[in-house]
């Protein structure tokens, strides 16, 4: 049990057989009245967002979440197929588990799987990746006096906007947090 005194932002707590993250929370202290906790609560499973008030010390189940490193290995049908880097045991993972991380999933690639009581609950992708580009439109002589940008297809599908001079066959770095160009590997 933790109290709501010690929220913190990305917390996960228990709350009406659910599991929720905390993504906003403010602590108020009227003049009048007692203090009282304002959040704003993420459900885990199914990304709906909602507002909930708690009296100032009021406990809440905090939610045990293991993190596993594993190696994504393939697809397979709609699953992704992961492999634990100590046991090497394989586990399915649904894509709406991994969720827009997917379009910067590559074969062998290390991420981090969420488990809450032996139940994938999400993945975490790598804040960066590196990424060959395989189809962007040629740059234009003359066309580079702005500093512009123009989309750039990438190995996993994923299209990211990248200067002119990057060409067909560069490896990129991408933040894979805001879908943005880093720098030329």
């Amino acid at each position: 049990m933790i109290s709501v005194n010690d929220f913190k932002t990305g917390l996960t707590i228990e709350l009406d057989n659910g599991l929720w993250s905390v993504v906003e929370f403010l602590h108020v202290k009227p003049g009048k009245g007692s203090a009282f906790v304002r959040s704003k609560l993420k459900n885990v499973m199914t990304g709906q967002v909602v507002e909930k008030t708690f009296r100032a010390g009021e406990k809440v189940a905090k939610a045990t979440l293991d993190r596993r490193e594993m190696q994504y290995l393939y697809k397979e049908g709609s699953d992704y197929v992961m492999m634990d880097n100590e046991t090497y045991d394989q586990l399915h993972v649904a894509e709406a588990q991994v969720g827009e991380g997917k379009k910067y999933l590559k074969e062998n690639m290390n991420v981090m799987i969420l488990l809450h009581e032996g139940k994938v609950i999400g993945v975490d992708i790598p804040p960066h990746v590196e990424l060959a580009v395989v189809d962007t439109p040629p740059s234009e002589k003359g066309n580079t006096s702005q500093g512009g940008t123009k989309p750039a297809t990438l190995e996993t599908g994923a299209v990211v906007n990248v200067p002119f001079f990057v060409a067909n066959g560069d490896i990129i770095r991408v933040d894979t947090r805001s879908n943005e160009y880093l720098d030329r590997v």
